[in-house]
């Protein structure tokens, strides 16, 4: 009797943890938000307003078989990466520089408290007369979203590490940049790892804003264009496509990339829950 019923029992609490699983509440989440959006499109019956999901779909998938839609994206995407790698190594070499001296510390700390709590897009005149309208306006707006974030969770994550944990640093005999390298960065990996998407969400939507403000042209703009032409041209099933292929990117980034990154470094090392 064990050996027939025992298949079955495996059976059952393997469907179990699967529907338990967080993959399956995601999609039962997201099955939902586009079962409600289409109902309530439907009940509006106003395609300049709402349109449903069926026409978004279409819409996104019309953009993409005509080649524009990831051509856009990849502009995007390009900005974005130049802007945000240049922001971290920024961040890295301030937060390095307090980490090794009180004069760096200090200057952190003042610079942050300057800049942080301005808005990367009120930026956007000053580029403007710096850089005219182009590529290198964006990039200047992204450093300055990515930045700040960044340095203050790796600072914070650096004041984190245990004093026991330095000292035994100092008798290996590391100081300097060996000593943040191997010792700080390490230990405080977590707080940077959370630092690095924080400064990823904020770079993204600055990078839309400010394509949506003044793009770089009608031929090379991003995404931000693409949903800003739209508008203009009152396609609203289009202006929706692109805020889904914004949201789908950022999904892949952070399902992908830093859901990875966060397995193969501090999970693995034990230094987060899992």
């Amino acid at each position: 009797m064990s050996d027939i019923t025992t298949p079955k029992l495996v059976r059952v609490q393997t469907w179990r943890r699967a529907l338990e699983g967080t993959p399956w509440r995601r999609f039962v989440i997201l099955a939902g938000f586009a079962l409600a959006w289409e109902l309530y499109a439907r009940w509006l019956d106003n395609a300049l307003l709402l349109p449903t999901l069926g026409a978004t779909l279409s819409a996104l998938w019309s953009a993409v078989l005509s080649g524009e839609l990831p051509n856009r994206a990849a502009t995007s995407l390009r900005v974005l990466v130049t802007g945000y790698a240049l922001g971290v190594a920024i961040a890295a070499v301030l937060t390095t520089l307090a980490a090794l001296s009180r004069w760096g510390n200090e200057a952190l700390g003042l610079l942050t408290s300057m800049f942080n709590p301005l808005p990367a897009i009120a930026l956007l005149p000053i580029a403007l007369l710096w850089f005219g309208v182009g590529t290198p306006s964006l990039i200047f707006v992204i450093v300055h979203s990515v930045l700040w974030p960044v340095a203050l969770a790796c600072y914070g994550g650096f004041l984190a590490v245990p004093p026991t944990l330095r000292m035994a640093g100092r008798n290996l005999g590391l100081s300097g940049g060996r000593f943040v390298a191997e010792i700080l960065v390490p230990a405080a990996f977590p707080q940077i790892l959370s630092g690095l998407r924080i400064g990823w969400a904020f770079a993204w939507r600055t990078l839309i804003a400010a394509e949506l403000v003044f793009g770089v042209s009608a031929r090379s703009g991003g995404i931000g264009w693409f949903i800003y032409t739209s508008r203009a041209q009152l396609e609203t099933a289009s202006v929706f496509a692109g805020l889904l292929t914004v949201i789908l990117i950022g999904l892949l980034v952070e399902g992908v990339i830093f859901r990875s990154l966060t397995r193969i470094t501090v999970q693995r090392w034990g230094q987060v829950q899992t």
